[in-house]
């Protein structure tokens, strides 16, 4: 798979990590920034970021804050763009499984680099659940957003 990272100066250690992890899966991984402490508006990142899995030219994104909730708030602004956040591997499945979910935000200031990792690998590795209220309940929220996004091809 195709993965955009995005961060901003809080997440910068751990998406290092992230990002070697990935790659030893297999994954193609494209780090569009930051690339040092420096401190930096999270935006400037994860809007970029979130564009690329609107467009298609990466299958997922993981965005990295201080505790998520920033990259999750700017993500979710883009129609085609579902982003949760996840604080332990069960909830990275249920968001798989649940949600079809195609950024995943991460605090790190508030997770360890093992638990992140053990997150990653349950959310690469799990596949949403292809079942008639799973569906029904996903296609609902797609036109809630229809109704009050923009399509990427208006931007």
């Amino acid at each position: 798979m195709k993965i955009v990272l995005a961060s901003d100066h809080a997440g910068v250690a751990l998406k290092k990590e992230i990002s070697e992890f990935l790659t030893s899966l297999g994954h193609e991984v494209n780090d569009l920034g930051p690339f040092n402490s420096d401190a930096v508006d999270l935006s400037d990142y994860v809007y970029p970021a979130s564009l690329e899995v609107a467009k298609k030219n990466a299958d997922r994104g993981i965005f990295i804050d201080g505790v998520g909730y920033g990259s999750a708030m700017i993500a979710n602004r883009i129609l085609g763009v579902d982003a949760v956040v996840c604080q332990d591997p069960f909830c990275a499945k249920l968001a798989r499984q649940h949600t079809d979910s195609n950024v995943l935000c991460l605090g790190g200031k508030i997770i360890g680099s093992a638990i992140a990792l053990d997150i990653v690998d349950v959310w690469m590795k799990t596949e949403f659940l292809n079942q008639e209220k799973y569906i029904r309940r996903v296609n609902k929220v797609k036109e809630i957003s229809k109704r009050h996004l923009r399509s990427i091809d208006e931007i």
